[in-house]
């Protein structure tokens, strides 16, 4: 079942062409790769699809319904969450606050306090935190920083995760358990779509990868597929 489809989307920024008539289609339970050179259009894809930005031309469906110019937040209560490169977090509050406020306002349903607490102390739990819960969320590290968006993000009980470039500035170790918490997420049910650079991780974890070069896509297919596209090699991996 497709759970998110675009057809010949499209994002003009005056007379550039920022996102050029891409067509996708992410399958439920599936974990899809985007990649593609700096400046490829990746972000402002997922832009598009969670209503950051409006689209210029094409179609976006989740679950079959259009999504196309539906605001940010209506996207994400009918299930769309994400992430982004620089983690948007609450960074006067705690790490359990963040949570909270989640798990409180980041639904259609309404929630008692004391469940909404429950709920994030088992979000902090499922991604590592509940150590770290006391501390003010500017005070940690990126790669904690990014678990507690990850845990933001799943308290608004999501059927599809966006990850925008979850494993930025990690360590070879942090990449590593990033590439765990993804597997735990997609065990959940979760059907996960990510931009992702590291390589490593982009081959490992997911079924299908995409790929951009200058707003289009030049490319789609199995990370054996993709790793020996002569086009991709030429644009984007080197040999």
């Amino acid at each position: 079942m497709r759970i998110l489809e675009g057809e010949k989307v499209t994002k003009h920024f005056g007379g550039l062409a920022a996102v050029h008539q891409v067509d996708f289609d992410i399958h439920q339970g599936e974990v899809v790769g985007l990649i593609g050179p700096n400046g490829a259009g990746k972000t402002t894809l997922f832009n598009l699809i969670s209503g950051s930005l409006p689209t210029t031309g094409g179609e976006i469906k989740y679950k079959g319904k259009k999504i196309t110019g539906l605001k940010p937040h209506q996207i994400c209560k009918r299930g769309v969450a994400r992430t982004f490169q620089s983690a948007k977090l609450f960074a006067g509050l705690t790490v359990f606050e963040n949570a909270l406020a989640a798990s409180l306002f980041g639904t259609k349903r309404v929630i008692s306090v004391p469940e909404a607490e429950r709920e994030a102390m088992e979000l902090l739990d499922f991604v590592e935190l509940s150590p770290v819960k006391t501390m003010l969320a500017k005070d940690l590290p990126i790669a904690n920083r990014k678990r507690l968006e990850v845990a933001r993000a799943l308290a608004t009980k999501p059927d599809l995760m966006m990850f925008d470039e979850v494993m930025a500035g990690l360590n070879s170790v942090e990449v590593a358990q990033a590439m765990e918490l993804i597997t735990k997420i997609r065990n959940q049910g979760i059907t996960i779509f990510m931009i992702e650079h590291v390589m490593k991780a982009i081959m490992n974890v997911c079924d299908r990868i995409i790929v951009l070069h200058h707003g289009s896509k030049i490319a789609e297919g199995t990370p054996e597929e993709i790793t020996t596209s002569r086009t991709v090699i030429e644009v984007y991996l080197g040999e």
